[in-house]
């Protein structure tokens, strides 16, 4: 392996010094043209200024009318909160009522598993037991219903 450094492929650093000078030279050019900008920009920069209480007023007032409708018809805003706070209360309801429901069939159920009277009465009343000398009365079950017939009916 060769190791020695080719002259051809050393490179030169520029001179500082000339870079130095190039941007003193255009220094000149540079500060005019900011100074041009600057002329152009200070009138509308002097209103903008004169005017900043009214534009903050503006923003001020732009946030409030913005902040209330998000609070109240975002999507978490107080319409849809009182909508579910409703329908929150009426499931409670429904819960609390089948709650009830299934407590009074677990105790017909302990009934039915326990109690001697419980088990008695529904045979008798299933399966139309008597005890003797008693008569039981049993009534037709009701006829179905029949629909009208009618012109309108037909149609």
């Amino acid at each position: 392996m060769d190791f020695r450094l080719k002259p051809n492929k050393i490179a030169e650093f520029a001179n500082p010094e000339k870079g130095l000078r190039a941007l003193a030279e255009h220094a000149p050019h540079a500060e005019a043209f900011a100074e041009k900008v600057a002329d152009r920009v200070r009138p509308y920069t002097s209103k903008l200024h004169q005017a900043r209480r009214r534009i903050a007023t503006a923003g001020v007032f732009v946030i409030t009318i913005w902040l209330f409708l998000h609070v109240m018809f975002g999507p978490n805003g107080m319409v849809v909160y009182r909508q579910k706070k409703a329908e929150y209360q009426v499931l409670q309801k429904e819960v609390e009522q089948l709650q009830k429901e299934n407590d009074s069939a677990e105790d017909q159920i302990k009934a039915l598993k326990d109690d001697p009277k419980t088990i008695e009465k529904e045979a008798r009343e299933q399966l139309h037991y008597a005890k003797p000398g008693e008569v039981i009365f049993v009534a037709p079950a009701p006829a179905p219903q029949q629909h009208p017939t009618t012109n309108s009916a037909r149609k």
